[in-house]
């Protein structure tokens, strides 16, 4: 089937829209003049992607374990399914298919996109359950094409066991992450863009005891444990006349009076580490988040330059974090794209200090065994 029949299609259909399928496919054989029944259904595929779905990256979005579509120009699409970058034989026509696309889907997520407003950020729920986070810049200020990129956001449901099936988790370290549950140790997951944080994170509240109650503050819906009582609250961008927006921080402050037995927020970001830090030093232990960082050695810093937009100094941050956070764990991805527990640190010290326990490949210490179970070995 040519694009030109589509494009036919799509012109009779401005001029006169149809709403009937048996209508539309009396059109659609009208243009073509003699197609297959198997045709006629891709012609209609097409035309709701273009109309409701990601027009021709829709069937990309469909490829097992997907996690990005990224357009640089009509002619380069990229994905990236856990493996690195794949160039892809999609193509658009021109430019303007791009910008019409991007345009499109940010008005499908409340958004506005236009030259007043150059690049947008937002989220859609497709109709498989699965959200998409959409993020677009046009030209100016991208150099010379409408860039765009997709990241399918997949709920975690992995169990600590799968992680350990995978090689991400050794067989021991597992256990000794069992025991750092039980024993309502708070933790930081930490690592790159990709590197498995949400989903070690999601795995290790499935651990969480039945009767606790797990509330989860999070940026866009990701965490899923496997566990009979978790609340989840996400934030909300504001509307197009600027107003509405909900922060991290006003879900956290909603969450301490919703009687959590563990709060987690699904990354820390900014401002909102204050009022988390805040909590945990408040009786809430056992809590968890995840955080941008390669190593366990940059969170100091991180979290100086997080609490300093919250207005919180430096020896203020630091007395707030060694009391709140006892473990950070250090997930890292593999050169083949597989996903790894790469360490295990300690917070210690008043300025925090962090203090390596455990690496990939090395056996579990009786220090590290010490430190996650609270007994001696």
């Amino acid at each position: 089937m040519s694009d030109d029949l589509l494009d036919r299609v799509q012109r009779r259909l401005l001029d006169n829209p149809i709403d009937d399928p048996a209508a539309l496919a009396r059109l659609i054989r009208d243009e073509a003049g003699v197609i297959s029944d198997l045709e006629l259904l891709d012609v209609l595929r097409r035309l709701r992607d273009n109309v409701t779905g990601a027009g021709p990256l829709e069937r990309l979005l469909l490829l097992d374990g997907l996690t990005d579509v990224i357009v640089n120009s009509p002619q380069e699409v990229w994905i990236d399914r856990g493996h690195g970058l794949e160039l892809t034989e999609v193509r658009f026509a021109e430019d303007d298919d791009v910008r019409r696309l991007a345009t499109r889907l940010a008005s499908a997520c409340g958004r506005r996109l236009d030259d007043a407003q150059p690049f947008v950020d937002g989220r859609i729920r497709r109709d498989d359950g699965t959200l998409v986070r959409l993020h677009a810049v046009l030209s100016p200020p991208a150099r010379s094409h409408t860039l765009l990129s997709l990241r399918v956001l997949r709920q975690a449901t992995t169990r600590l066991e799968d992680l350990v099936r995978s090689a991400s988790v050794p067989a021991e370290i597992a256990e000794l992450l069992q025991s750092m549950i039980a024993a309502r140790l708070s933790f930081l997951v930490v690592g790159g863009t990709g590197t498995g944080k949400t989903t070690l994170l999601s795995a290790l509240l499935a651990e969480v005891p039945a009767h606790e109650r797990i509330i989860c503050i999070e940026d866009t819906a990701e965490l899923d444990p496997v566990h009979p009582h978790v609340v989840g609250l996400t934030t909300r961008a504001h509307n197009t006349e600027g107003t509405g927006a909900i922060s991290m921080s006003d879900l956290l402050v909603q969450a301490l009076r919703m009687r959590p037995d563990r709060l987690v927020v699904g990354e820390i970001r900014g401002r909102e580490v204050v009022d988390l830090l805040a909590a945990l030093n408040t009786g809430h232990d056992g809590g968890a988040g995840t955080l941008h960082a390669n190593t366990a050695a940059e969170i100091p810093a991180r979290m100086e330059a997080l609490a300093a937009l919250g207005g919180l100094d430096r020896a203020a941050l630091h007395s707030q974090l060694a009391a709140a956070v006892d473990i950070a764990l250090v997930m890292r991805r593999r050169q083949d794209g597989t996903r790894e527990l790469a360490q295990i640190a300690v917070l210690e010290g008043n300025p925090v200090q962090v203090r390596t326990l455990w690496r990939s490949g090395e056996p579990a210490s009786a220090r590290l065994r010490e430190q996650l179970t609270g007994k001696e070995w």
